[in-house]
């Protein structure tokens, strides 16, 4: 795996500004993670998901659905690069909005907060070879029938989970059935389509390793490389489809261990430990996430996907009236892939590559690769309307902006449409064999 490159303290120093940033995208997920009461609450006690053993009628046929004629030439189009492109004008708009969807998140719901400038959903993404298909929400449960998708990671996993479960909502409602409340342990949730006996998880686990978060006593996040989470990896045997995004938390200062021995931390001042970076632990913990997920499938076929690094939009400091006051997408010639944000999605691509190149069991592996997508878009942010009604008392130039998480609907809809195209092709991709 290589050694981990050493920062020196000046280095570190000069870059631990431009993260802060990021400590927003550790902090907001802990007031937003809330279940979406699509459906009354059972038990919050239990100490595992239990089995789904629910009824539910509804007129639509989970079996009577073959594939259409058009659904079938889409699916020609399965060699096509998705992740290349432009974001083009579209006059139809999202599938769903602040009432149909049932409960948008609180700091997603920017309409209902009071967000005017809507032009921000009339615009869709093209990739350059193809036409990425609109989504279609009975499909994707057709193709998840009887299946376990679990979305695994930090508050950009629970982001994506939510604009999955609006769109699937204008089809079939999702039943919640359940959640832990104790703590932060409701950031553990499941909800399940009867009819196509579907379930979709969420669980909370910044590091995919097992970490030990900061808090008001200990200022640095304790990250154990070479363990997988248990939290989420015990339940990995009833999982057939891991969705994983992370690496947000990896720029919050922390103390990484290996076995018995400390490697070194990210800005730890007045810590005896070498001042190391970042990156390499990041592409560690996705190495020992891959791993474990190989050694414990026993062939069972769990595939992954993993969505790569967004990056934020702050114009200005964050902590001092930063915002994001786009209203329109950046075109591909205005902005150009670099820094942190290329080299965060560079580890994640090329971790997903090495891992698919050794997997020996029934395996298949993908990145959703959405950083360009997600970087052309700056107008998609709940900014200061993560609050209600944010200028209603005349504090423009002091309320908070979040320019890390999407509104919902939002850009982040086109994360699930790729989804259902990657799921859609590896129909017909055999998995690699022991």
């Amino acid at each position: 795996m290589g050694t981990i490159d050493l920062f020196n303290k000046e280095k570190s120093l000069s870059i631990i500004k431009r993260l802060l940033p990021w400590t927003l995208c550790a902090l907001l997920p802990i007031s937003y993670f809330y279940p979406l009461p699509f459906s009354p609450y059972p038990n919050p006690h239990l100490p595992h998901f239990p089995s789904n053993n629910i009824t539910y009628h509804s007129s639509l046929s989970a079996s009577a659905s073959p594939p259409s004629s058009a659904e079938k030439e889409k699916s020609n189009e399965a060699e096509c690069d998705y992740f290349n492109g432009e974001w083009v004008s579209d006059s139809r708009g999202p599938l769903y909005n602040d009432t149909t969807c049932g409960t948008i998140k609180e700091g997603r719901n920017c309409i209902t907060h009071g967000r005017t400038d809507l032009g921000y959903l009339q615009w869709r993404w093209k990739p350059n070879e193809c036409n990425l298909p609109r989504f279609e929400p009975q499909t994707f449960l057709r193709h998840i029938k009887n299946k376990h998708v679990a979305f695994v990671g930090d508050s950009m996993a629970r982001n994506q989970l939510e604009s999955l479960l609006c769109m699937l909502a204008t089809a079939l409602t999702p039943n919640l059935v359940y959640y832990n409340k104790a703590g932060k342990e409701n950031q553990f949730s499941r909800w399940h389509f009867p009819l196509f006996n579907a379930t979709i998880s969420l669980y909370w686990s910044p590091f995919l390793v097992h970490g030990i978060e900061k808090s008001s006593t200990n200022p640095n996040n304790n990250l154990y490389l070479d363990r997988v989470d248990e939290k989420w990896a015990r339940d990995m045997d009833q999982m057939d489809l891991i969705v994983l995004s992370f690496g947000h938390w990896f720029l919050i200062p922390a103390v990484y261990h290996e076995g018995d021995s400390v490697l070194g931390c990210h800005y730890c001042p007045g810590l005896n430990h070498t001042e190391i970076g970042f990156y390499d632990a990041l592409r560690k913990a996705l190495r020992t996430t891959f791993n474990s997920i190989v050694e414990r499938s026993r062939g069972n076929g769990i595939d992954i996907i993993v969505t790569t690094f967004t990056p934020h939009h702050f114009e200005g400091e964050w902590d001092k009236a930063g915002a994001c006051p786009k209203t329109k997408p950046y075109r591909n010639e205005e902005k150009q892939l670099e820094g942190m944000d290329a080299e965060m999605r560079k580890i994640e691509i090329e971790e997903v590559k090495e891992a698919k190149g050794k997997a020996r069991r029934r395996l298949r592996l993908e990145a959703l690769d959405v950083t360009k997508l997600a970087f052309l878009r700056p107008d998609g942010h709940p900014g200061p309307y993560m609050n209600p009604s944010p200028f209603v008392k005349g504090n423009a130039g002091r309320v908070q902006n979040d320019c890390v998480h999407w509104c919902l609907p939002g850009p982040i809809d086109t994360w699930n449409e790729i989804l259902l195209e990657m799921i859609k092709k590896w129909e017909n991709q055999p998995k690699s064999e022991d």
